[in-house]
């Protein structure tokens, strides 16, 4: 199949883009490189023994995403990534969130209804729950008012992607994944983030390496067991391997319904001290961290009912978290020995 896959030069698309191609299918990115490098498509292709075309430009440009679209109308599927994700900066910059998230989405829609192309995965986030009254939170789990601009991001984006669905021949599966951390195996593709990480590992190895005086653990009086906020950490391939499986289901028409939803992680929940002790444990590197206070926007705990994924999809996790920390240091060393 040939395939568009949005943002594929980020973190988890790149991964995506691998899989994909790793299992035969024709892979074409669209990114505006705002958080990604261009090196990361000769990655993939080192990799995969084939470079995945590539075209930059930004899809909130209802224009250029239409002529895209009209040049590459065989596209079978989309997987849709490209969004900004950074919990902290949609609080202080929900504008910007509102405005590229949604409008990118609304514009790759309407290419897809314009050039009959049935079928898109779409990057959801376990953000959608905001705090659930319950864990584990399962596909069923109410929809909570998000607690920040980004989560609501992604909520306002599955309401789009389903009123769109009702009233035409498109078919979704939302992804709803929680937290992806680690990197390939080869260390040549991980996460990369510009400027100040805000997501926890790549601060965790930025500080080990050097690249950061300390870590900040945003809060430690959370009602947790040892105060800090719990996530459900799962393995960047684990996560590209389930999209793969999601969009074939589309395309070889095995869905029950025109708009499907899956939570992906482990199940498991650890918290942010746990995970410090995972990467000590697994590295041998010791972390100077300190506690501040608590970031806005920041759910107190959450982690995933996975059974449905699991079972319907036939997908399991199966990296552990120690895998996940080691993995993520070995792609900080390459970064460091410019191996990319």
């Amino acid at each position: 199949m040939k395939i568009l896959v949005t943002g594929g030069t980020g973190y988890i698309g790149s991964h995506t883009a691998v899989e994909l191609q790793e299992k035969g299918h024709e892979v074409i990115i669209v990114d505006d490189l705002s958080n990604s490098l261009i090196e990361v498509v000769d990655n993939i292709g080192r990799i995969t023994g084939r470079k995945p075309e590539f075209e930059k430009f930004d899809l909130t440009d209802p224009l250029k995403t239409a002529e895209f679209f009209r040049i590459h109308h065989d596209i079978q599927a989309v997987i849709h990534f490209a969004a900004f994700k950074a919990v902290g900066e949609s609080v202080e910059k929900p504008l910007m969130y509102y405005r590229n998230n949604i409008t990118s989405l609304i514009n790759i829609l309407q290419g897809m209804l314009d050039n009959d192309i049935r079928d898109i995965v779409f990057s959801s986030s376990c953000t959608v729950y905001g705090q659930p009254a319950r864990l584990p939170a399962s596909e069923d789990t109410p929809i909570q008012k998000a607690i920040s601009p980004y989560g609501n991001t992604k909520q306002i984006s599955e309401e789009i992607i389903s009123d769109t669905c009702a009233i035409s021949n498109l078919r979704s599966i939302l992804l709803r994944y929680f937290n992806p951390i680690g990197a390939h195996d080869t260390a040549l593709i991980g996460e990369l983030p510009l400027g100040v990480p805000n997501c926890l590992m790549p601060y965790i190895t930025q500080t080990a390496i050097g690249k950061r005086p300390y870590l900040r653990v945003w809060g430690n009086d959370y009602n947790t067991p040892d105060g800090t906020a719990i996530r459900d950490y799962i393995h960047v391939v684990d996560l590209a391997k389930a999209h793969v499986i999601a969009v074939e289901r589309l395309v070889e028409n095995r869905v029950r319904k025109n708009v499907e939803v899956f939570n992906l992680g482990t199940g498991n929940g650890f918290s942010v001290l746990e995970v410090i002790r995972s990467f000590e444990r697994s590295t041998g590197v010791k972390l100077n961290y300190e506690i501040k206070e608590r970031r806005p926007g920041d759910v107190e705990q959450v982690w995933a009912d996975t059974r449905f994924a699991n079972e319907e999809l036939g997908w399991k996790a199966e990296k552990t978290l120690d895998e996940m920390t080691l993995s993520a240091w070995r792609w900080e060393q390459a970064l460091a020995n410019k191996k990319i």
